[in-house]
C-alpha cells in the first residue's frame, strides 16, 4: 500500500492525503485569517473523506510545522486560500498522529 508508509526507523505511519480548502465566507477577519472549511482525501483514492473547519492562519502553521513541503509549495497554496475555487494540496503525506490530532482518526 503505497498511500501508507512508515518514516524511519521510529514507526510514525504517514498517509498521502489531498487537501483541499474552500473558503466559508469572502470576509476576511481583523487579523487577516480566512475563515475555511478543508477537506482531507486519501490520495489512493480510497474511500475516507473528511471536513472540518479551520483558518488560514492556523492551517499554514500546521502545514509550516508537521510537513515536509517546501517553502515554494506552501506561499503557492496560501497564496490561492482567499481566491474563490478551491486551493488544492495532493500527494501530502501527514502522520498518523497530525491526522489524529486534527479529528480524521479517533483514538
Amino acid at each position: 500500500m503505497d498511500h501508507i508508509m512508515e518514516a524511519g526507523t521510529v514507526g510514525i505511519f504517514c498517509m498521502r492525503v489531498n487537501l483541499i480548502t474552500e473558503p466559508f465566507s469572502r470576509s476576511r477577519s481583523s487579523k487577516g485569517k480566512i475563515p475555511l472549511s478543508l477537506t482531507i482525501r486519501p490520495a489512493c483514492g480510497f474511500p475516507g473523506e473528511y471536513q472540518f473547519p479551520t483558518d488560514s492562519e492556523a492551517l499554514m502553521r500546521l502545514l509550516r510545522q508537521k510537513t515536509n513541503l517546501s517553502a515554494p509549495v506552501l506561499e503557492r497554496f496560501e497564496g490561492k486560500l482567499c481566491a474563490p475555487m478551491a486551493a488544492r494540496l495532493l500527494g501530502v503525506e501527514l502522520s498518523d498522529s497530525v491526522l489524529t490530532d486534527i479529528g480524521y482518526f479517533i483514538d
